[in-house]
């Protein structure tokens, strides 16, 4: 496999396809250049030959390429100055597709190990989101579900989005995130979060215990040596749901987190929370009561649960992206073809690339 500029794997039969276009360029030059009067020269178009070869080839071919110029060059200062061996004009000539070639020799050579590297970056990130942030199984007991995360910069896979689900006997409870701030800082706080709600999701009876045990799971991790400048500073919004298999009401609280949105029959509904809890890891300055509310999820309902990345995306006009008016009327039942709907509605709004990570889930309760 060769590569492109861009350092994306290019066929090898293209590749080598391609490598006849400079070369048939070099022949026609050095044939027209013998042909032609004394005064006309169309040697110095030569160098068109390896300075487009990069764009298909590697430094192999590159080097190959500028060779065969280089003796185009010397057979054409041969036949057209019998008398001697070349002029001052075509060694200058030679020079420079010397120089020329050897210049993007080099750059073909760094642009691999460039595209090397850029190659494992991209697997150690999908590595780390396969560990931190693995996608949800289709099946949760009674329900489907899909997953889907968007990250801004196509090279980190992963930011400080979160979600996760954890069964229980009775149900499933998910939750929803977003770290403040991007980096690995924020990898780390929402890779400490999903750690502690899978710890604790089936451990703490009622779901305000569970967020209560999460918010002072985040604050234990700021009171560690060295991160108390961030006390007050780093906190993750959230939303937790408790969904349970036999009874139609989800329980919720809400942690300064974009509400869930139920479709039913194509009508979107965005559950307010009517008395929010401030964001996880400010509860040693707030002292927060965590308030349970509930909302309908019956069968054949369709729950969205979804980071601010999604609902602040911006089009070229400054517009956020109208989410609860682009759900409505959508038909669609299958959870992953629902979210690449989704996606592709967003990237069309936003003109293909988004400022911030996002990240989705969708929980169909099938209908009986």
């Amino acid at each position: 496999m060769s590569q492109g500029f861009d350092g994306s794997p290019r066929p090898l039969r293209t590749s080598r396809a391609l490598i006849a276009i400079p070369i048939a360029w070099i022949i026609v030059v050095c044939v027209v250049d013998v042909l032609a009067p004394p005064h006309i020269h169309l040697g110095p178009l030569l160098v068109a030959a390896p300075a487009i070869t990069p764009s298909f080839g590697g430094p192999r071919t590159v080097g190959l390429v500028a060779a065969l110029a280089v003796i185009a060059q010397t057979v054409i200062g041969v036949l057209r100055d019998p008398d001697e061996l070349l002029s001052a004009n075509h060694e200058a000539q030679v020079i420079a597709l010397l120089l020329v070639g050897a210049s993007l020799v080099i750059f073909c050579v760094l642009r691999e190990r460039r595209a090397k590297e850029l190659t494992q970056v991209r697997y150690v990130s999908e590595a780390a989101q396969r560990v931190v942030l693995p996608p949800l199984p289709g099946r949760l007991g009674p329900l489907r579900a899909a997953s889907l995360y968007l990250a801004a910069e196509a090279e980190a896979r992963i930011g400080g989005d979160l979600y996760a689900v954890a069964r229980t006997t009775s149900g499933t409870r998910v939750i929803v995130g977003d770290v403040r701030g991007k980096g690995m800082t924020a990898v780390s706080d929402a890779a400490l979060l999903l750690g502690a709600f899978r710890v604790a999701a089936h451990r703490q009876a009622s779901l305000d215990e569970l967020v209560a045990y999460l918010d002072r799971s985040v604050c234990w991790d700021l009171m560690e040596p060295g991160e108390t400048g961030l006390y007050g500073e780093t906190f993750i919004t959230a939303t937790v749901l408790d969904i349970p298999d036999r009874d139609d009401r989800v329980q919720m609280v809400s942690c300064g987190h974009p509400p869930p949105i139920v479709l039913r029959e194509g009508l979107p509904m965005t559950m307010n929370a009517l008395r929010p809890a401030p964001p996880l890891g400010l509860g040693e300055l707030t002292d927060p009561s965590y308030h349970v509310e509930s909302f309908q999820f019956v069968p054949g309902d369709l729950l969205l649960l979804y980071t601010d990345g999604v609902t602040e995306a911006r089009d070229s006009a400054g517009t956020f992206y109208p989410l609860a008016e682009r759900l409505t009327g959508w038909t669609e039942r299958d959870p992953d073809a629902f979210l690449g709907n989704l996606r592709s509605d967003l990237l069309h709004h936003v003109g293909g690339h988004l400022d911030d990570d996002a990240a989705m889930i969708l929980i169909e309760r099938p209908a009986v």
